[in-house]
């Protein structure tokens, strides 16, 4: 028997990139897995044929995390197929690289509308269905301790839901419920930003392990956080840069 046998998971943005490769993770663990996603509908439904290729249970659901209706449904249709929840993995995002004096309300609004209220609003619906053993962990960046130019408000929501997540560890603990971070270094996939092959050789030659990282790097530490090994862990934010950041 797998690690996650029983367990249904829903993982937020999973049609490419770190969040399927979380998907396909939980699946291999033995989790029903819920594939989220906002605009990529073919990518969504090839991670869920690899899924079911290799003998998994998948739902795949589109919603915009930052509409709090859709989130809503999203959760009402995973329970109407799976009838249950144990694990929210918050890892929707996006990231636009903006220097300061172009910043507008527009771009604040869209990143804090995906990458902080998305995390806020997934996770009101989760802990309305999470029992004892619930998981919800959530993806961040570790340019928030290692500021890159032009990502401010990008580093600043990661940073808020770092926050947020200490305080729902506090929050839901007494109900047996763990809240988790990880913090990503440099991964390869569409949305890593450096911009030009120097700058990305740079990050590499800073990064101790000399490699970036890659989505199952991340996939495996959500697989760790899911499991009944990491019962004693709540309201800690993990790195997984390479090296990059060390604390």
């Amino acid at each position: 028997m797998n690690g996650l046998e029983g367990k249904v998971a829903i993982v937020t943005g999973a049609s490419r990139g770190i969040g399927a490769g979380i998907a396909r993770k939980l699946a291999s663990q033995g989790a029903k897995v819920v594939i989220n996603y906002t605009r990529n509908e073919d990518a969504a439904h090839r991670v869920a044929a690899d899924i079911q290729r290799a003998g998994g249970e998948v739902l795949v659901e589109r919603a915009d995390v930052a509409d709090e209706s859709q989130v809503r449904q999203l959760f009402e249709r995973t329970d109407a197929r799976f009838g249950r929840l144990d694990i929210l993995v918050n890892n929707a995002g996006i990231l636009e690289v903006r220097p300061l004096d172009s910043i507008d309300r527009a771009h604040f609004q869209r990143i804090m509308d995906v990458n902080l209220w998305g995390v806020v609003t997934a996770s009101q619906q989760a802990a309305r269905r999470l029992g004892q053993g619930g998981r919800i962990i959530n993806i961040t960046s570790a340019c928030t301790r290692s500021p890159f130019p032009a990502l401010g408000v990008y580093a600043a929501s990661k940073g808020a839901v770092e926050a947020l997540t200490r305080t729902l560890a506090a929050e839901l603990g007494p109900r047996g419920i763990t809240v988790n971070t990880i913090f990503a270094g440099m991964v390869e996939t569409e949305m890593s930003a450096f911009g030009s092959d120097e700058a990305r050789n740079a990050v590499i030659q800073a990064t101790p392990l000399r490699r970036p990282g890659q989505p199952e790097d991340i996939a495996d530490i959500v697989a760790f956080l899911a499991s009944e090994s990491s019962n004693w862990v709540t309201g800690q934010s993990l790195g997984a840069t390479g090296g990059l950041i060390m604390s």
